[in-house]
Order: C-alpha cells, then sequence, then structure tokens
C-alpha cells in the first residue's frame, strides 16, 4: 500500500541527487577553491586579491560597466516604454517582436559588428564622412556601456512597458478628483508604482551585465577595459594557467550576483502595489497627434543603432571580397560562404547543430522529470531543494558555473572522464540552459487541471500509460519550447565552448571568436549570418509544431 509513496520519494532523491552533482557541487568546487587557491585555507583570500590595485581596478571596472549599463538601457527604454503603454502606438503589436531582435542577437555578435563600423576607415566613415572626429570616442567605456545597452535594453523595456500598463488611469483618475496636480500624481502615484517593478528589472540587468564575456572580451580587451569575466577567461585559458586566482576571482562576482539575487527576492517579498483589482480599469491614453512623428522618429533611431548597424556591419563584412576596397556593388561576393562550408567552418557549424540539438533533448529529458517532481501537490524539501537547484544556473555567471565544472569534473578523483571532451560541452550546455526547459514545462503543467487525468483513471489506466497518452501530448508546447531556446543558445554559447572545447575542435560560436581575433573576420561573420539564419528557420519550425500540437488538443 504504500508502495506509491515510497517510489516517488526514490524518485524525488535521485532528481535532488542528480541536480546536486550537476549544479551545486560545481559552483561549491568555485567557493572552495576560492578561500583555499593554494590548498590551504584562506578566508579573507578574495580581500587580499582585492588590496592589490590591479583587481581592485578590475572589481571596479565591473561595478561601474553594470551600473552604467543599467542607466543606459533604462534611457533607451523609458520612451519606448512610454510610447507602448500609454499612447495610440501600443496597438502596433509588431513593435514588441522586433524590439526582441537585439536581446536575442549573440552579444559577441553585435560587439564585433559595432567594432567593424567604427574601426577607422570603418563602415561608419565610409557611409558618413564627418563621423571620423566622433568614431575614435567608441573605444572607450562609452562604447562597452553603448554596445551593452542597445543589448539589454529590450528586457527592461518589457518590465517598463508592463508596470506603466497595469497602473492604468484609474489611480491617476482619483488623483484628478482630489485635487492633485500633475506633477503631484507623477511623484505620489505613478513613481512608487513604477519603481517597485523597475527596480527589480534593474537588479536583473546589472547582474547580467556584470557576468557578460561577449562584448567584455572583443571590445573590453581591445581597449584595455578589463572586468572580473574577461580576467577569469585569460587565468582559465591562457598560459600560465592560474585556476586559483580564477577561482578567487569567480567567488567575488557570484557574491555579488548572490547579494543582488537577494536583494532582488527581498524587494518582491516587501512590495505588494495591488494596481490590478476588480473595480474596472481604465487605460490612461496621452494621443501624441503631430507629435507622433517623433515617438516613430525614436523608434527607427533605436532600431537602427541596436539591428541595423550590427547586423549591416557583419552583412557587409561576410558579402566583401576585398574588405579594403569599402563598401561598393563591384566590391560584393558570396566568396567567404563558399570558402566557409568548403572549409574548417562547415566542421564547426556542424559540431555547434549536433552538440546543440543533443544537449536540448537531454535537458528536456532532465526537465520533464524535474518539472513533475517539483509540480507535485505536496512539496516537501526535496521537492523545494531541486526547484531551487534547477534555477540556480540563470541567476549565476556563465564564466563561473564553466570555472565550477572544470574545478569539479578535472579534479584528479573524478572517475568520470569527460573533461577536455565533447561530452564535457555537452554537459555545460544542459546545465547552463536547463532552467529554460524546468520552466516552460512547468508554466504549461501548472494550468492543465485534473479532469483529464481522473477520467483516464476511471477507465483503468496506468499511471505509467497517462504519462504517454495524457501528460506528455499536454506539455508538448512547454517541451519544445524549453528545447528550441535550448538549442538556440547553445548552438551561440561563446564562454564554455571557448574554454572548454576539446584541442582542434571549433564550434560556431569560437569559430566566429578565432577568426575575427586572427584578423580575417569575413569568414567569421559569414558565419554568424548562417547561424543566426539556421537559428531563425528552426525557431519557425518548432512554432510550426507547437501551434499543430495546440489544434490536435483542441
Amino acid at each position: 500500500m504504500n508502495r506509491k509513496p515510497s517510489l516517488q520519494s526514490l524518485n524525488s532523491s535521485i532528481g535532488l541527487l542528480l541536480l546536486i552533482v550537476l549544479v551545486m557541487m560545481p559552483l561549491l568546487f568555485v567557493f572552495m577553491r576560492g578561500v583555499m587557491p593554494d590548498g590551504t585555507f584562506e578566508g579573507l583570500a578574495p580581500f587580499r586579491l582585492l588590496a592589490e590595485e590591479r583587481y581592485w581596478s578590475i572589481f571596479l571596472n565591473s561595478i561601474l560597466l553594470g551600473l552604467g549599463v543599467v542607466i543606459g538601457a533604462s534611457l533607451l527604454a523609458a520612451p519606448l516604454a512610454f510610447f507602448m503603454a500609454r499612447t495610440e502606438m501600443k496597438k502596433q503589436r509588431w513593435i514588441d517582436v522586433v524590439l526582441i531582435i537585439p536581446f536575442m542577437t549573440p552579444p559577441y555578435i553585435g560587439a564585433m559588428g559595432w567594432i567593424l563600423s567604427m574601426q577607422p576607415n570603418g563602415y561608419a566613415e565610409q557611409l558618413l564622412p564627418f563621423l571620423a572626429a566622433v568614431t575614435p570616442y567608441f573605444f572607450s567605456y562609452f562604447g562597452m556601456v553603448l554596445v551593452m545597452s542597445l543589448h539589454l535594453f529590450p528586457f527592461i523595456y518589457l518590465i517598463m512597458r508592463n508596470n506603466l500598463e497595469n497602473i492604468g488611469g484609474r489611480l491617476e483618475e482619483a488623483g484628478i478628483v482630489h485635487g492633485g496636480s500633475f506633477f503631484n500624481r507623477i511623484r505620489r502615484i505613478i513613481v512608487p508604482l513604477f519603481l517597485s517593478g523597475y527596480s527589480m528589472g534593474a537588479l536583473l540587468v546589472f547582474v547580467k551585465t556584470i557576468g557578460e564575456f561577449g562584448t567584455p572580451v572583443t571590445l573590453g580587451n581591445r581597449i584595455g577595459y578589463y572586468v572580473l569575466t574577461s580576467e577569469i577567461h585569460r587565468y582559465t585559458s591562457i598560459w600560465p594557467l592560474d585556476f586559483g586566482t580564477a577561482a578567487i576571482l569567480s567567488t567575488m562576482l557570484l557574491s555579488v550576483s548572490m547579494l543582488i539575487w537577494f536583494v532582488q527576492q527581498w524587494l518582491v517579498s516587501r512590495r505588494h502595489d495591488q494596481v490590478v483589482t476588480g473595480k474596472g480599469q481604465t487605460e490612461a491614453i496621452t494621443y501624441l497627434g503631430k507629435k507622433r512623428i517623433f515617438a516613430w522618429l525614436y523608434l527607427a533611431a533605436v532600431l537602427l543603432l541596436s539591428i541595423g548597424v550590427p547586423y549591416f556591419a557583419v552583412a557587409s563584412t561576410a558579402l566583401l571580397d576585398i574588405q579594403g576596397n569599402g563598401l561598393s556593388f563591384t566590391n560584393l561576393t558570396i566568396r567567404h560562404f563558399v570558402d566557409l562550408f568548403t572549409g574548417s567552418g562547415r566542421q564547426a557549424l556542424w559540431n555547434s547543430v549536433w552538440l546543440a540539438a543533443l544537449a536540448a533533448t537531454i535537458s528536456a529529458s532532465i526537465g520533464i522529470w524535474v518539472a513533475l517532481l517539483i509540480m507535485k501537490k505536496k512539496q516537501g524539501i526535496k521537492e523545494k531543494t531541486m526547484d531551487f537547484l534547477s534555477l540556480a544556473p540563470n541567476t549565476v555567471p556563465g564564466i563561473v558555473v564553466v570555472v565550477g565544472l572544470i574545478l569539479f569534473w578535472n579534479a584528479y578523483w573524478n572517475p568520470a572522464p569527460i573533461y577536455n571532451t565533447w561530452m564535457m560541452l555537452v554537459l555545460t550546455y544542459v546545465i547552463l540552459y536547463l532552467p529554460f526547459t524546468v520552466q516552460n514545462i512547468k508554466a504549461v503543467y501548472g494550468q492543465l487541471g485534473n479532469s483529464l487525468f481522473q477520467a483516464a483513471k476511471m477507465s483503468g489506466a496506468s499511471s505509467f500509460y497517462m504519462i504517454r497518452t495524457v501528460l506528455i501530448p499536454l506539455l508538448i508546447p512547454g517541451i519544445l519550447a524549453g528545447w528550441m531556446m535550448t538549442f538556440t543558445i547553445s548552438m551561440r554559447e561563446l564562454v564554455g565552448s571557448l574554454i572548454l572545447r576539446p584541442p582542434n575542435m571549433h564550434t560556431s560560436a569560437t569559430f566566429i571568436y578565432a577568426q575575427f581575433e586572427q584578423g580575417t573576420p569575413a569568414l567569421g561573420m559569414a558565419m554568424a549570418l548562417v547561424s543566426v539564419g539556421l537559428t531563425t528557420v528552426m525557431l519557425m519550425m518548432i512554432e510550426q509544431m507547437k501551434a499543430r500540437s495546440q489544434h490536435y488538443k483542441m
């Protein structure tokens, strides 16, 4: 009679053990090595390192970059959020789709596109010669902030827009009734309600910025603006290797990220502003009239900077026959694409495809199992711990996870010989992007009622039969969404691929990086276009499959 509970307990124990090995142990090894860099306990090792001027400067660079990007992304996003939440432009929902493109573009590709545009005699100077006096200023802290802000502003834009939409017009109307002036209503109603949600979004942008690897390693290293992520990469990939210092720097980065995460959770638990009630919600619409042209011009400028400039540079570099001859129709060629598919680039692209597909499939399988255990009606300590661990990789900078994987899987006592093999790359992708799979499946599972399962039980169906014929088909949209997200991001993943790839094995991301660093960007940019195009086609195919599954259920 107790067979079912004991089986569930066993499954939960196995699932928890799996997540401890995959997620918790690597992070624990980072912390342990951070306080024992030379094998002996030194609890003040991070502070000792910070006392040195070089490392304090690197730490401060990361913090200043995070603050700058929060400000830059907020300034870019705020007008767009107002236009799409409080004006007649909110009917143009296609704008939301277009604004997601910068966030879905790999950061290192965007940074490379900007470098190619703003370098001496780059595309900016070729098209607009008067910019020659301005372009040198791009290769500075300001340029780093600009590139990263253009990548992350869609994230904070969505938060701002949703906050403004939820506030609505009812509270403002109440302020007008009670004699509140315009500025008084802004100060007492709009700003407090807006800041509660915005502050959490700003904290997340800060964490994403200090944990970003692609832009600092491409643009930052070029201008001498070193941050924690670029220094960790240097100590783990350039001789002489120093995993002790890399672990200390990773501990610093992890500590800041965890501190921000706890502050965010505290804000979530502290603020409970109820702006949507059952009393009816009125829309606060500001009709722009003739001023609408300025809103559209602002939108066009943001899209030009965030999408137009980097993709124009990437496409131009891939299609120009001789870079020194500049932009002209007579200088166009497809030779670089031919070289890509007839040379080593073909193998690199294929490596990315099968590694990403395998990682996405394993991640989906683990995600189904973990999500089903987490979503039980009665959650115990095991299930709550599994829920936390399954989301942890999404709150930790990717390079910290990579350092942890090196320390754990390369330990002399570890019996699994996967380090320095392709299996290490697959494992890295699975761990980094498991949260996407689990969250997507949980979202769909939480919407399912009990009637179908009760009907199946009354018809004599076994638990396995119900899972196979009822539950899994209903979860297909979430499974496909998680699989596609894992596949797409794994295809473009740079930090883990760059540090953990076996010798003589390239992925599309490392191929692009290597070609750019070696001064032959044409092949790299051709690979970038092919990779982006391939993932876009895959996304469209998955969306069709999801639509068919939804139609089947109806």
